[in-house]
């Protein structure tokens, strides 16, 4: 089953992300914060990150930045998919910048986070 790491601040988003996550075939770990985010992240293996781009203890992008410099050291890469309820011209363009490889506008709708998780860690591996 893939493993999903969701870093989000919010307590209701954390619910309905999980919630859609695991109805769609996902494991997920759910953090508070973008400092969680990337301890969870020295600490285990994840096929992909949802990475809310507002967070009070460390922002989404400053999280990605740990990671990516994690990854350097290790030589792997993950996808980390941004989450913002911001949906202006540039957002997007920004986050791709900042590091990270995609971007969805909150509140998450199923088809764009099932689209965005396909594309890049590949359906969920469904065990009988």
């Amino acid at each position: 089953m893939h493993q999903v790491l969701l870093a989000e601040d919010n307590k209701l988003n954390q619910v309905v992300a999980a919630g859609t996550l695991q109805k769609l075939g996902y494991a997920v770990h759910i953090v508070d914060g973008g400092v969680d985010a990337v301890e969870a992240y020295r600490q285990q293996t994840f096929d992909v990150v949802l990475m809310d781009i507002m967070m009070p203890d460390m922002d989404g992008y400053q999280a990605t930045a740990e990671i990516r410099a994690i990854e350097r050291e290790r030589g792997t890469a993950t996808p980390i998919i941004g989450l913002s309820a911001r949906a202006m011209e540039g957002d997007r363009e920004i986050a791709l910048e900042a590091g990270l490889n995609d971007y969805l506008t909150k509140p998450l709708r199923e088809d764009d986070l099932r689209g965005a998780l396909e594309r890049w860690i590949g359906a969920p591996v469904v065990s009988h």
